[in-house]
């Protein structure tokens, strides 16, 4: 399927073929202007010191799919969340993550923790901000030579901003929606000397929607320093703060056609005074660059990463619509996780030739120490002895503070300190070393071969049982591309890359009993795809792929465990972005996926779960005069199942969205998003059987945005 998926790609692109236009292509940096930021028209990944693919790649040779947002798009799109990105990108689409945390599915592949800030791991699962960011980037399939473990259907890497020597500037943002939630974001540099800059990015996020009870705010503060220490040398420095509390709602149960239950739209399942989660974060930073000849740049990081989580929830974890259609049973927990993250990794660029032969290397090594300590205690009702109790279906339910009334009408009390789940506290040491070359070896020809080693040890302490288990997994991922540029804009390419998950897992939580004798997830990719600057402003990326997989997922029949599960998945992606005319910007983009859950005796029929045949988004903005501007699009998702037995469905679903802005004056700007514009009902997410997301209705947002 694949070969006839690449074959028709390529017969319909070539079909579709126009006269092209030249474009920009980018240049290596002299010494004297080592570690600036080049950012083209979102046409290349920036050469900040610390972008995802480390060399100054322009995205047309590099063999790989991905997308870019930048902070002007995130702005005008009115995008206030990683989830609202996601819904506009071919190729990924969003999970629930139980209502506390980023979920993306990457290809079919669902993570939690393939989430890195300027290149460097960031796996705590939360709901991450943006407004310190200058980018987001979002590339596909594995990304184990740069990234290492994980990283198995995709990444998403989050570029801040930094400090600007020479420049003095304030920008703000101010927001407001229907739902009465609203927020402040400043931007802020200051010009400190002729070789250095401060800069601070802050925001204050007062949280409300749609459902029940949910409330919540968010802080964050991102100071950053620029230091020229010489003309070839260069050091930033950032700290960030993070404090985010919310409500947690996991969603609704489907009923007995295995469909979310609309007349439960809305009901919250759980409880207001319980169902919650909490954050605080501090994240140091330093970089240091340095250009150690005309050719040869050298980069130094130290991340430190100090996380503290807890979240407590009730949900819907069972539900039977044929005998019982008024009564719901709420399971539950409580979740701690405490962990320090210490991450130094070093880096050599350089260029040079071999006869006529061009080479653009990058050697590195990464050290991480991870400590984890983790605790769940479950639900445990007095009344059942079990960590689930029966309630009657009406809004609310009858319960509050884990007191209620039972189905049966009798008292029930949950405590959250009777039946301990687990506790354990996990030591984690990782050293990596890579290689990439990047040959030249025509004008037209670009071959890029890698390597990366991993050691990952880890020690687990089960508290409980006071016994401790030990794994040491060392693997090699290799990397395959090959480019073809019969021109300077167009490009073909077909690559071959690995990567592997720990059987530990994303959050180190899983290897007591007998997982510890247990092979890491692997996972490969075959991609093939086109990259096409057909006019100026205005680019087609296309691309066919092949996962196969074995990676951990929710089971279920308990949404809180893990059942392997192993799948081949194909697809292709189409990707439209830039201006076709003057005053008229696009962004759109479709996906297409075919999977199947495989075991050792071959196909089993099922399809995995969350993976939609066919997504597709488009943006319009329309400059109407020098002052006005409006945009208008659209999100379409495709039915897919919501677990792996294929019982569960969460139907297809097309979203419309509006906006319009107006420049009051250079240095200041009104602006309108309406979500939902034709108020659909929908379910976007969920996590497990009966954990379906209720999307938001037809709702806006005013927002003010200035620089002075």
């Amino acid at each position: 399927m694949l070969s006839a998926l690449v074959t028709t790609s390529a017969i319909a692109l070539a079909s579709a073929a126009v006269e092209p236009s030249a474009t920009a292509t980018a240049t290596a940096a002299s010494a004297n202007a080592a570690a600036d930021v080049i950012i083209v028209n979102a046409k290349y990944l920036s050469t900040n010191e610390l972008n995802a693919l480390k060399t100054p790649t322009p995205i047309i040779e590099v063999p790989q799919s991905l997308s870019i947002v930048t902070s002007d798009e995130i702005v005008q799109r009115g995008f206030t969340s990683i989830g609202e990105i996601i819904n506009y990108t071919p190729g990924v689409s969003n999970s629930q993550g139980e209502g506390h945390r980023d979920a993306i599915v990457f290809r079919g592949v669902r993570s939690t923790a393939d989430f890195f800030i300027d290149g460097v791991r960031d796996d705590v699962q939360y709901y991450r901000p943006l407004y310190n960011l200058e980018q987001v980037e979002i590339l596909r399939g594995p990304n184990a030579l740069f990234f290492g473990r994980g990283g198995t259907g995709g990444i998403l890497n989050r570029v801040t901003k930094k400090a600007t020597i020479g420049e003095q500037f304030t920008e703000y943002r101010a927001s407001a929606n229907s739902f009465g939630a609203y927020d402040l974001w400043i931007d802020q540099n200051f010009d400190t000397g002729e070789n250095s800059a401060f800069r601070i990015n802050a925001m204050y996020e007062s949280l409300d929607n749609h459902r029940d009870f949910f409330d919540g705010e968010r802080i964050g503060i991102n100071p950053t320093a620029k230091f020229q220490l010489s003309p070839v040398t260069t050091l930033d420095l950032s700290y960030e703060y993070v404090d985010h509390q919310r409500f947690i709602d996991r969603g609704i149960p489907t009923g007995a056609d295995g469909r979310p239950v609309e007349a439960f739209e809305d009901i919250v399942f759980g409880d207001p005074e319980v169902n919650s989660s909490e954050l605080e974060a501090h994240l140091w930073r330093a970089t240091l660059q340095h250009q150690l000849a005309d050719n040869l740049k050298g980069r130094f990081s130290a991340f430190y990463g100090d996380y503290d989580k807890s979240y407590a929830n009730f949900y819907a974890s069972s539900y039977d619509e044929a005998n019982a259609p008024g009564v719901v049973g709420l399971d539950g927990y409580v979740d701690t996780t405490q962990r320090q993250n210490l991450i130094l990794s070093g880096d050599l660029i350089g260029e040079f030739q071999t006869g006529s032969i061009g080479h653009t290397v990058v050697t590195g090594v990464e050290y991480i120490d991870t400590v984890n300590n983790n605790d769940r205690f479950n639900a445990f009702w007095d009344q059942t002895q079990d960590d689930v109790e029966f309630f009657i279906i009406q809004r609310p339910l009858n319960l509050r503070g884990g007191v209620g009334v039972n189905a049966n009408g009798l008292t029930t009390t949950n405590d959250f300190t009777a039946d301990l789940n687990d506790d354990t506290e996990a030591d984690v040491t990782v050293f990596s070393a890579y290689a990439q070359d990047e040959i030249a070896l025509t004008e037209q020809f670009d071959l890029v071969l890698g390597l990366r080693y991993d050691s990952f040890d880890i020690e687990v302490l089960n508290v409980p049982a006071n016994e401790t288990r030990e794994r040491l997994d060392e693997r090699v991922s290799p990397r395959l591309g090959l480019v073809y540029k019969p021109q300077s804009n167009l490009s073909f390419y077909a690559s071959y890359s690995e990567s592997f998950l720990p059987r530990s897992g994303e959050q180190f939580a899983n290897i007591n009993g007998n997982n510890n004798a247990l092979d890491p997830d692997e996972f490969s990719n075959l991609e093939a795809g086109i990259k096409w600057d057909f006019l100026d402003n205005l680019s087609l990326t296309a691309a066919v792929f092949e996962i196969e997989q074995s990676s951990p997922q929710v089971a279920d029949n308990d949404p809180e465990t893990l059942d392997v599960i192993e799948s081949e998945t194909q697809g292709f992606e189409l990707q439209l972005k830039g201006e076709i005319v003057e005053g008229w910007y696009i962004s759109g983009g479709y996906s297409y996926l075919d999977g199947e859950i495989v075991d050792r005796n071959g196909p089993t029929g099922l399809t995995p779960r969350e993976l939609p045949e066919n997504m597709f988004s488009l943006w319009n903005a329309f400059q109407i005069t020098e002052k006005f501007g409006v945009g208008v699009g659209a999100t379409y998702q495709d039915e897919s199942f919501i677990n792996n037995s294929n019982s569960a469905v969460l139907p297809s679903f097309t979203r419309v969205d509006a906006a319009a802005y107006y420049d009051v004056s250079e240095k200041l700007r009104l602006q309108l998003n309406v979500e939902n514009l034709t108020d659909e009902l929908y379910f976007p997410t969920s996590h497990s059987t009966h954990q379906a997301t209720v999307a938001a209705p037809l709702n806006a947002r005013l927002t003010v945005r200035g620089r002075f």
